[in-house]
């Protein structure tokens, strides 16, 4: 590890990623913004071997929202065809980090040849064991509720769920991230403070840490600054201070 001011047994299992400020960066060096999604892959690279490297077990990444197809056609497609292209070049470094991919969102409403891309990517790295690698695309955490509350709602109808039975849990099992713990961790970077409808549920209790770094220039050492940033926290999960203390 290049820092070791971060302590090892102090990591957060799970960090949530907003991947922000790819346009702006383009923008400064009078480039599309298609220039920097591109130059924002470099980044995704080294955080993941970055993550791997220390033991984080978990790494979701916001990669598209629902609500960027709003964004002009000509970018859309370049993001679509970026996609391909990305997890197609880095299914080998994946594998030989070890790294097992997996995606959440509405899947079934991108292009086909995406899906098919980061479904052979899926396939391809499902028993790898060191990390797991989430995508978020074409997501929405209120989409992701919503579909959890239908989901629910066609069991009690059907018979094989109670009312009385809905709680916290059976809620959560029915989200597109079931099978991930929550976050502990959410960095957003390029400065912005919102959460951009990401992990609503799931962040109930993350650490949320903002940097003013734009994407395509963040690094291990902006990772690592975040890291230790987490580790000054005090994670109380409302109990006080003294509780924690006296266990």
């Amino acid at each position: 590890m290049l820092n070791d001011t971060i302590h090892p047994d102090k990591l957060p299992r799970h960090i949530a990623i907003i991947m922000d400020g790819n346009g702006r960066w383009a923008k400064t060096k009078g480039q599309p913004r298609v220039f920097g999604h591109k130059n924002g892959v470099t980044a995704v690279r080294e955080v993941t071997e970055a993550a791997a490297e220390m033991g984080i077990e978990y790494l979701t990444l916001y990669a598209f929202s629902t609500e960027n197809w709003s964004r002009p056609e000509i970018e859309v497609n370049a993001l679509m065809s970026l996609l391909i292209e990305t997890v197609r070049k880095e299914i080998s470094t994946l594998n030989k980090n070890n790294i097992r991919l997996q995606a959440i969102g509405n899947l079934t409403g991108l292009p086909d040849k995406t899906r098919k891309a980061l479904l052979e990517g899926i396939e391809t790295t499902r028993n790898n064991s060191r990390m797991t690698l989430i995508l978020a695309l074409n997501y929405s955490s209120r989409w992701e509720i919503v579909e959890a509350a239908k989901k629910l709602a066609v069991a009690v109808k059907d018979g094989q769920l109670n009312v009385e039975d809905i709680d916290a849990d059976a809620f959560a099992a029915q989200l597109n991230t079931c099978d991930f713990p929550d976050p502990e961790l959410l960095i957003r970077t390029s400065g912005e403070y919102r959460i951009s409808n990401y992990l609503l549920w799931q962040i109930a209790y993350t650490e949320l840490y903002f940097t003013p770094v734009l994407w395509p220039d963040f690094r291990k050492k902006d990772l690592y600054d975040a890291i230790m940033d987490y580790q000054r926290r005090e994670r109380r999960f409302g109990k006080t201070s003294e509780q924690l203390i006296n266990g």
